[in-house]
């Protein structure tokens, strides 16, 4: 989910259509050129978000930035997804 720290109130519907679809998903904080700067755990605290969701500082404008994004978004997803059970290996 992209966030706009000078909005984060409309942030409050996306996060809510995924968390009621047990979606995960992790929080991009878009930084706007000469808007106040957060650290993500302000943000954290002032979306009301668990511990486990990643959130990230990017720069949409950036293509480097949303790759880190993604890129954060996969190892998230794959933290939770168990691993394949070992076939063939001794008991």
């Amino acid at each position: 989910m992209l966030a706009d720290t000078r909005r984060l109130q409309d942030c409050f519907a996306a996060l809510d259509f995924f968390e009621r679809r047990g979606i995960e998903f992790v929080v991009a904080v878009n930084e706007f050129d000469g808007a106040h700067r957060y650290e993500p755990e302000e943000v954290r605290a002032a979306l009301d978000l668990g511990h486990k969701i990643p959130v990230v500082l990017c720069d949409a404008r950036v293509a480097g930035s949303g790759i880190n994004t993604l890129v954060t978004l996969v190892r998230h997803l794959l933290t939770l997804t168990p691993a394949p059970p070992s076939y063939g290996a001794p008991a």
